[in-house]
């Protein structure tokens, strides 16, 4: 009894040493490929950025005019205008390896400030429709989230509260149409957008 106990445990020790050698290989190759690749990435030439998928903010948005446009309303909107006068592209997913390797190290300060700005774009069309909702804009706040989620955009309350407005208008269809477009999120918020959004849908 006692040499099968040891027998177990000895055997149960060498896969647990089999397994800790095979991880600590793997990450370590992992960390090397990495390595390996921000090397190549910061020799690689300045290259254009004209064919980026730049964002313009529809001038619907820009130029609306609530029912009841609140002080906070109004200061979205002045964010807005102002941030529309720069580059917006959302690069979200893609590391700044991926972007050196791509565009160029000289390219990597300029293309952070146009994700920059996406970031800051998402975020004010949330903040912006939310303030419509409620301010009974509802329409509005449709609109603004709708071109949000267009833009790939992956803030989960976009679209929880646009699934939310479908409901609230008798188009619960449209959830589909949300589910599709958050299957395509390059994000790790994708899974949990995606289980909710289903979940509103049912």
């Amino acid at each position: 009894m006692i040499f099968f106990i040891l027998a177990s445990f000895l055997i149960f020790a060498g896969l647990i040493t089999i397994i800790i050698r095979k991880d600590n290989s793997t990450q370590e190759n992992a960390e090397n490929n990495f390595w390996d690749k921000e090397h190549k990435s910061n020799f690689v030439r300045k290259k254009s950025l004209e064919h980026l998928q730049y964002i313009t903010i529809p001038e619907h948005i820009l130029t609306m005019k609530p029912t009841n446009p609140s002080k906070q309303i109004l200061s979205y909107l002045d964010e807005l205008n102002e941030l529309s006068c720069y580059k917006i592209v959302n690069l979200t997913g893609i590391s700044n390896t991926d972007l050196k390797l791509t565009y160029g190290t000289a390219n990597i300060t300029a293309l952070s400030e146009y994700d920059f700005h996406y970031t800051r774009m998402v975020t004010l069309l949330q903040s912006l429709a939310e303030s419509l909702v409620a301010s009974g804009d509802k329409e509005l706040a449709l609109h603004v989230l709708e071109f949000s989620v267009s833009t790939g955009s992956d803030v989960s309350k976009t679209y929880y509260l646009l699934a939310e407005l479908y409901q609230e208008t008798g188009t619960p269809e449209k959830i589909h149409f949300l589910i599709q477009q958050a299957e395509s999120i390059p994000s790790l918020m994708r899974n949990s957008i995606l289980r909710n959004l289903k979940a509103s849908g049912q």
